[in-house]
């Protein structure tokens, strides 16, 4: 059963990218009061580009896909570590607008499937107008949570996950129901922040910077000790040293940067046993 903060931080995070999505995007992981996104002048459209090429997205994945997809949500590229193929079945956990499923739509083809979740209603509308607009036939968006992914046991090649996970108050149910729907030999692609330090009480007591992916980061440590229990094999966390350039500018006036950094999560379901 939820208890009552789990529930307060769900909500939350849901009204918090509601207003992301009403407003267009703003081209960060914040609210759209927050001050962590550095100038809101810029045309949110343009800050999303030069946000997500600083995370490791190219020139033609980003002009590949429809423009207001991409919000400049994500903390890193999961599309580096995905390794995708031709027709593989890939779900993103959290979709947002759907950038990261066109991309992975491109590279599974005509005979692969992606599926977008998303809990929130008007990211999802985005993502599907989206898809409409880009006449993506592989691609479909499912409104539900992460931690009770609205997909079937042994359907998944490969979850993506772009700085999503944080923002679910019980991660092991995260990696628990990913397990689940993932084949035999299925595999994990995520990019998403990792504390390296201790975060001021302040900070870890926020619920704004909670919905900024800030709050809920655990250290790696933790991190592989849930994939462990939830049953994940080869392991393997990357801390990205050099985002903390682009995490100084979420929250300046803290050094956030201090406490904080992407990293690549990867692991794999274990293969089933074949008896003769």
């Amino acid at each position: 059963m939820i208890n009552q903060t789990e529930d307060t931080i769900r909500v939350n995070v849901r009204e918090s990218y509601s207003k992301v999505a009403e407003n267009g995007g703003i081209g960060c992981e914040c609210t759209p009061q927050g001050g962590c996104c550095g100038s809101t002048n810029i045309n949110p459209g343009v800050q999303a580009i030069q946000k997500s090429s600083t995370m490791g997205y190219t020139d033609e994945e980003l002009k590949s896909v429809p423009e207001s997809s991409n919000m400049g949500l994500g903390c890193g590229n999961p599309q580096v570590i995905a390794a995708l193929k031709k027709g593989e079945v890939v779900l993103d956990m959290g979709s947002g607008g759907g950038f990261d499923c066109f991309l992975a739509a491109k590279k599974v083809g005509s005979t692969g499937r992606v599926i977008g979740i998303d809990m929130t209603p008007e990211m999802l509308g985005k993502a599907r107008n989206n898809a409409q607009k880009g006449n993506y036939t592989n691609v479909e968006f499912r409104l539900g949570e992460i931690e009770h992914i609205p997909v079937a046991d042994d359907t998944v090649d490969v979850i993506m996950s772009n700085c999503v996970i944080n923002l679910s108050p019980n991660k092991l149910a995260v990696f628990q129901d990913a397990l689940r729907v993932l084949k035999p030999g299925g595999r994990l692609a995520i990019s998403d922040i990792i504390a390296t330090a201790e975060l001021p009480e302040k900070i870890k007591s926020s619920p704004e910077l909670y919905c900024e992916c800030i709050s809920g980061a655990i250290k790696k440590e933790t991190l592989i000790e849930l994939l462990e229990k939830a049953g994940f094999e080869e392991i393997n966390v990357e801390l990205l040293e050099e985002s903390r350039k682009f995490i100084h500018d979420w929250l300046p006036e803290e050094n956030i940067e201090q406490y904080i950094v992407s990293a690549t999560i990867q692991a794999v379901k274990a293969k089933s046993c074949c008896c003769c």
